[in-house]
């Protein structure tokens, strides 16, 4: 289900990994609709795209196996919220060798976003980033 705010998104997809690519690909049309083009647009579908992943790999699905990404417009910034139903630890980053093929995704959103955080409220976990346009 796909809601549309005045600035910004709300989209529920399944908790599967394919959704990666439906978030990316609604992120990058609500992006150009709203005249944004270039490489903030495609810094921005990587970041959801981590987020997205790192939540189908490592957390559990809210209440109806699904996931809410939302994304809104704040002052220069686009602001993207990606929720699930949490996990048994909180979301980090962590430093991976060069030899690892995974545990760079939150490092990756780290060196992209000029801020993220977590919070975590009633068995929910979302993960927020800040990223300059």
């Amino acid at each position: 289900m796909t809601e549309r705010k005045e600035q910004g998104m709300d989209i529920r997809v399944p908790f599967q990994a394919p959704s990666a690519s439906v978030v990316r690909q609604e992120l990058r049309s609500w992006l150009e609709g709203q005249g944004f083009t270039g490489e903030r647009v495609d810094d921005a579908r990587v970041v959801v795209s981590e987020l997205v992943g790192n939540s189908v790999r490592h957390a559990a699905p809210l209440p109806v196996n699904d996931l809410v990404v939302s994304w809104s417009l704040e002052a220069d910034d686009l602001v993207i919220s990606v929720s699930d139903g949490g996990s048994a630890s909180r979301p980090h980053a962590v430093d991976a060798d060069n030899s690892d093929i995974s545990g760079r995704g939150l490092s990756i959103v780290d060196a992209l976003v000029k801020q993220w955080w977590v919070e975590d409220n009633h068995g929910q976990t979302t993960v927020h980033v800040r990223i300059p346009l």
